[in-house]
C-alpha cells in the first residue's frame, strides 16, 4: 500500500505519540525514513531543507512532530524520504499553534551571514545580515517559537561567518536574544565537518538548554568537534569519488574555459580563487572545498580529472556522500540541479549526529 500523508493540522501531539488528526501514514515501511519505534524525545525541524537534522535526531530516539521549510523542491525531497511534506513560510504559522516538542532544531538561513552572501550583496547594493528584509529577519522567527513554546533544548546551525558578521555584532544581537532575554544557557563552538566527512565546511553549532527544565552550567555544554570513540572512520574521498560516471557530468567546453580564465585572473590578482580540481589518485586524507547551493551552475568548487577528457562535476549521490548523506537509501526525486542546490544548503549530517548524541544525553540525564 502506497504511503498516504494528510496535510498537518495544528493539534498537539505528546507523549511520543502521532495523532491521525496530525499525520496519517498507511505504511511507514515504504518510506526511507520511519519515526523511530523507541521514542526518547521530541523535537520539530524548522528551516527543515531536506532533513539533514531530523536524520540526525531520528537516529538518537527522537520523533519529529512538527516541520517547516518553504521551498516546494526541498518539499518534495522531504516527503520522499520522510513521508510528511513540511509546513511552508513560517512567518505565517502562530507559534502556539506548534506541537510541544523537547527540542528545537533550526538550520537557519545563512546567505545573509556567509561571506559569499555578503560579497553578492554589496556588489549589489543590496543589504546583508538582520539588514536582509527576508532571510536575514529569520533568526527572530526562531526566538518567537522559543518564547512561546520553550523547549527544552535548542540546536541551531549557521555559517562560520555569522560571528564575524559586523564586527561581532550580529552574533550578539543573537546571544543576548538566546541568552539574555529568553534565559537558555548556551554555547557555541565552530565544527569542521572534515573530520567525519572529505569535505571541509566549518559551521557554527550552538546548542542551549532551558534552566528551568534542565540543570546544566555552559562548560558542561558538549559539542563534539570530532568523531566520538567507537564511531566508524571518516570515509576517504577515494571511496566516494567513482573513476567513470555517465557523460552528463562533463563540463563542456565553455564552461570550462570560462573557469580557467577566472582561475587566471585570480591568480595574476593575487587570490587563491578559482576551481578546485582533484587528480587521479586521490591521496588519502584529501578533502574537497565547500559544497554551496551553487554547485549545480559549473562545479566550480570540486571537480574530478578525467583522463582524455575535460573534467566533470560530482554527481549528486557522490554530492550527497560529502555531506553525511546515503545514496541509496536516501532520495532526490527532483531535477539535478535542485538536487545540487539542496546538498549545498544541507548539513554534514554526522557532525549534526554527534552533537545530537550529546543532547539526548543530557535529556536523559537531566531533565526534570
Amino acid at each position: 500500500m502506497a504511503a498516504v500523508v494528510l496535510a498537518a493540522s495544528t493539534a498537539a501531539i505528546t507523549n511520543c505519540v502521532l495523532d491521525t488528526e496530525v499525520q496519517l501514514a498507511l505504511d511507514f515501511g515504504e518510506i526511507p525514513y520511519p519515526p523511530p519505534d523507541d521514542c526518547r524525545f521530541t523535537f520539530i525541524d524548522l528551516f527543515a531543507g531536506i532533513g539533514g537534522f531530523r536524520l540526525a535526531m531520528q537516529a538518537n530516539g527522537g520523533k519529529c512532530v512538527f516541520s517547516c521549510e518553504w521551498d516546494r523542491y526541498a518539499q518534495e525531497t522531504y516527503f520522499a524520504n520522510f513521508g510528511e511534506t513540511p509546513y511552508g513560510d513560517i512567518r505565517k504559522i502562530k507559534a502556539d499553534t506548534i506541537p510541544d516538542h523537547t527540542v528545537l532544531c533550526a538550520g537557519f538561513p545563512c546567505q545573509p551571514f556567509s561571506l559569499a552572501g555578503v560579497s553578492k550583496k554589496n556588489s549589489l547594493g543590496r543589504k546583508h545580515g538582520f539588514e536582509d528584509e527576508t532571510q536575514g529577519t529569520l533568526f527572530f522567527e526562531l526566538a518567537r517559537v522559543i518564547r512561546e513554546k520553550r523547549p527544552a533544548a535548542i540546536f541551531l546551525e549557521n555559517v562560520k561567518n555569522l560571528l564575524r558578521h559586523g564586527g561581532g555584532s550580529t552574533f550578539e544581537v543573537i546571544r543576548r536574544a538566546l541568552a539574555d532575554e529568553l534565559g537558555y544557557v548556551i554555547r557555541w563552538v565552530v565544527v569542521d565537518g572534515a573530520r567525519w566527512v572529505p569535505q571541509h565546511r566549518e559551521r557554527v553549532f550552538i546548542v542551549g538548554y532551558d534552566p528551568s527544565r534542565v540543570t546544566i552550567k555552559e562548560d558542561e555544554i558538549v559539542i563534539p568537534e570530532a568523531p566520538r570513540k567507537g564511531v566508524p572512520p571518516r570515509r576517504e574521498l577515494s571511496d566516494i569519488v567513482k573513476l567513470e560516471v555517465a557523460p552528463e557530468y562533463t563540463l563542456g567546453p565553455g564552461t570550462w574555459a570560462t573557469l580557467e580564465r577566472h582561475r587566471k585572473h585570480h591568480e595574476e590578482a593575487g587570490h587563491g580563487f578559482g576551481y578546485g580540481l582533484h587528480r587521479w589518485p586521490i591521496s588519502p586524507g584529501d578533502v574537497t572545498r565547500t559544497i554551496s547551493a551553487r554547485y549545480h551552475k559549473d562545479g566550480a568548487e570540486i571537480l574530478v580529472e578525467q583522463k582524455g577528457k575535460l573534467p566533470r562535476m560530482l554527481t549528486v549521490e557522490e554530492a550527497a556522500q560529502l555531506q553525511g548523506f546515503e545514496v541509496p537509501p536516501f532520495r532526490f526525486p527532483v531535477s539535478r540541479s535542485q538536487a545540487y542546490r539542496q546538498i549545498g544548503n544541507s548539513v554534514v549530517v554526522p557532525a549534526v549526529t554527534s552533537t545530537a548524541a550529546e543532547i539526548a544525553r543530557v535529556l536523559r540525564e537531566r531533565l526534570k
